[in-house]
């Protein structure tokens, strides 16, 4: 793992993580279009200008900002021996003072999905946060019926936490969510999930 001077960069066995920049743009308006529906039925809808060049934009300035101010961590995935972007994850709604906490999301391209680069990506992301971050706790959510991405967060080290009612609008709809967390210090041993 590599932290230069405002250029964050995470390596794995096969993948770079790192910020989007304005040159990822068409790279990723590509990988979100052949993969809109495999996406769709797991994520907020998306808006009508959703792959257009300007929100692209808006999102790396948000990314930017958001990795300066301790915000959030946002970073695209890379396969190391093409360079080819296969997905993304985010740290989001890092809370700080008596919480130490953040909020985890991700997403693969279609032509990418499991082949482990997400859990390679998240191992390296949670062991960041909670090595050079001092976060104390990890949380992720996903629809119930998501039994690929439950499966994900159970292999990466997160325990079953419970069910959130309503708690993100997926597709258009108030769905309900499990929750999952991986804690720094995690002493609860294995949960049986539901």
């Amino acid at each position: 793992m590599l932290l230069g001077k405002r250029k964050l960069k995470l390596e794995t066995e096969r993948l770079s993580l790192r910020p989007p920049v304005h040159s990822d743009f068409r790279d990723w308006t590509a990988l979100r279009r052949t993969s809109k529906d495999f996406l769709t039925p797991w994520e907020p809808s998306w808006a009508s200008d959703h792959l257009s060049r300007k929100a692209f934009t808006n999102r790396v300035y948000w990314a930017q900002r958001s990795v300066a101010n301790g915000t959030a961590i946002p970073l695209f995935l890379f396969r190391r021996e093409d360079d080819v972007l296969v997905g993304a994850i985010t740290l989001d709604n890092i809370r700080r003072g008596p919480a130490q906490a953040g909020t985890l999301g991700y997403w693969t391209g279609q032509a990418h999905a499991r082949q482990g680069y997400m859990r390679e990506a998240i191992g390296a992301l949670v062991h960041y946060a909670f090595a050079r971050l001092d976060l104390s706790r990890i949380e992720a959510a996903c629809l119930p019926e998501n039994a690929a991405s439950r499966g994900l967060l159970e292999s990466s080290g997160f325990k079953y936490e419970g069910v959130a009612q309503s708690y993100l609008q997926i597709n258009g709809r108030w769905r309900t969510h499990v929750l999952y967390a991986s804690l720094r210090s995690d002493r609860r041993g294995r949960t049986d999930v539901g």
